[in-house]
């Protein structure tokens, strides 16, 4: 007695190896970026999508260009934000997987003048 194998047989037989030497699925990647602020000056440095928090600080404060310039926020797969009162000369910041969220939050740390001057955000935020 032959069997017959038929196309849809084969196929069917195939997308199941497939299937089963798949490498499982990779879990979202991490991407981290970070806020540094010169308060003595104003001048801000950022940095987004590097692969560890520590690299995406070091960058930050090297772009910001002042002798003070200091991580205030640093955030994964989200935003950061920096707001600034003329009122009072602060600044505060604030980080949230959303830019609107990340500015909200800078905002409400500060006084009802402030304003945001700096936000950036991951090219995976939420």
């Amino acid at each position: 007695m032959k069997k017959f194998v038929t196309g849809a047989a084969i196929a069917a037989a195939a997308s199941c190896a497939l299937a089963i030497s798949a490498p499982a699925a990779q879990a979202k990647a991490y991407n981290y970026g970070a806020i540094a602020l010169s308060t003595s000056t104003g001048l801000i440095g950022y940095s987004y999508d590097y692969p560890d928090s520590a690299g995406a600080q070091a960058r930050a404060v090297r772009g910001c260009g002042a002798g003070d310039c200091a991580t205030v926020v640093w955030f994964a797969n989200g935003c950061g934000a920096v707001a600034y009162s003329r009122h009072s000369g602060a600044y505060s910041w604030g980080y949230a997987a959303s830019r609107a969220g990340a500015q909200g939050k800078a905002l409400s740390n500060n006084n009802s003048d402030a304003y945001i001057v700096h936000w950036n955000c991951t090219s995976n935020h939420g």
